[in-house]
């Protein structure tokens, strides 16, 4: 047995993509960003990283989260990681079975993989299963240029890795934009996606709505949608189904906030999604995303992991994506600093396809340095409550 020795919550900030950013200008004014990180010690030294998405958003309310729930399982079996899921949990569910509290139980556990792996010497996905694909298509996830010149060197940027789907953001009334970039990008032989950016909208899209973007589309462009995410608005979600089967046989994706994977897996039997979008960071850990990769399997639909976060983020779910056995994942294309830093080694991309992960644990590691370097900035705190946006007249993409 292998004791828990220490766990202390970081939070790190730095820059953050392109300054003339949709996303910048409207949620991060100050240009940068924050993850928060967890870091398990264990009685022989070994640590491990984990992180909740959670602190994007909230990062001293996970700072006291994480505070709250390490005392229940310092002392304990690091080795046995769902059973300290499950206590984790159990701190929690009385007041927080879904939401905030998910997000560090999530960190929680990817810490504990991480650590647990690096101690046996091994990749954190040999931990869930005996084998792995070679490799894995990535799509590049980014699409928030505001000028026809930025979103071709997005494009370029794909092209140059081989990558052959690029997800955009496009709002309600951006269907020209949309347009515009599938036409540019079917020259370099990529596939354009639309992430409708329904999270955050408060009142958000209905099912009409979607229904009269994608008919606006069509209008200008007989070329189709690689895939349509997160395009209901949470007063609507019960109406996928009916999305899905009035989309005209575009693809359907969603999930990435979901926080149990009880929950996502429900969705995915009731036919919301032809693609399911947990995320590590969110839904409890790797553990959890596996299980939505077995509904996924049983209703004959695609498990894609949402990776949005810093490197450790990014690394538990691309190694869940390899243990589930995921034929595509997500690439995200804005720069962020202390992703990169974190990062053990770097990525190997080529051909438009991600490499299996070899090194011990996740691949991450985290010094006093880096620490300093990345030093907590009270201002990098995504904001929510925005103003509507103004977006770019229809005559940019041009």
């Amino acid at each position: 047995m292998t004791r828990i020795a220490k766990i202390r919550p970081v939070l790190l900030s730095a820059p953050y993509a392109h300054p003339e950013s949709l996303e910048v200008k409207l949620h991060l004014p100050a240009g940068h960003r924050t993850c928060g990180l967890v870091e398990v010690t264990l009685e022989d030294g070994t640590t491990g990283l984990g992180e909740g998405y959670l602190a994007v958003f909230a990062p001293r309310v996970f700072e006291k989260l994480v505070e709250l729930v390490a005392p229940y399982l310092i002392g304990k079996d690091a080795t046995q990681i769902a059973a300290r899921y499950a206590d984790a949990c159990s701190v929690v569910d009385y007041w927080s079975q879904q939401g905030a509290a998910r997000h560090v139980v999530s960190a929680l556990e990817i810490a504990l993989v991480d650590a647990v792996a690096k101690q046996r010497g091994v990749p954190a996905w040999k931990l869930f299963a005996e084998s792995a694909p070679d490799s894995v298509a990535l799509y590049g996830s980014g699409g928030d240029s505001i000028t026809a010149p930025d979103m071709a060197d997005e494009i370029a940027l794909l092209s140059g890795k081989g990558i052959g789907i690029f997800k955009i953001r496009a709002r309600p009334g951006e269907a020209r934009k949309a347009a515009w970039t599938l036409e540019r990008a079917a020259r370099a032989g990529i596939v354009v996606a639309v992430d409708m950016v329904q999270n955050l909208a408060n009142p958000g899209q209905r099912v009409e709505d979607v229904l009269r973007f994608l008919g606006d589309l069509r209008k200008q462009t007989s070329l189709p949608l690689g895939f349509l995410e997160e395009s209901l608005g949470t007063g609507d979600l019960e109406r996928y189904p009916a999305l899905r089967a009035q989309a005209g046989g575009v693809p359907i994706a969603g999930g990435e906030i979901v926080t149990t994977g009880r929950e996502l897996c429900a969705r995915v039997r009731q036919g919301w999604y032809d693609y399911a979008q947990p995320d590590a960071t969110v839904i409890g850990g790797v553990g959890e995303t596996l299980s939505v990769f077995g509904a996924a399997r049983e209703a004959g639909i695609e498990t894609v992991v949402h990776c949005w976060g810093a490197a450790v983020g990014m690394m538990a779910n691309y190694h869940a994506a390899f243990a589930g056995g995921a034929r595509l994942a997500e690439w995200p294309m804005p720069a962020f600093a202390v992703r990169e830093a974190l990062m053990a080694a770097p990525l190997r991309i080529a051909g438009g396809r991600l490499a299996r992960p070899d090194l011990p644990g996740l691949g991450v590691t985290l010094t006093p340095e880096l620490e300093r370097r990345f030093a907590f900035r009270e201002d990098a705190v995504y904001r929510c409550l925005v103003p509507a946006p103004k977006l770019p007249a229809d005559d940019v993409w041009q």
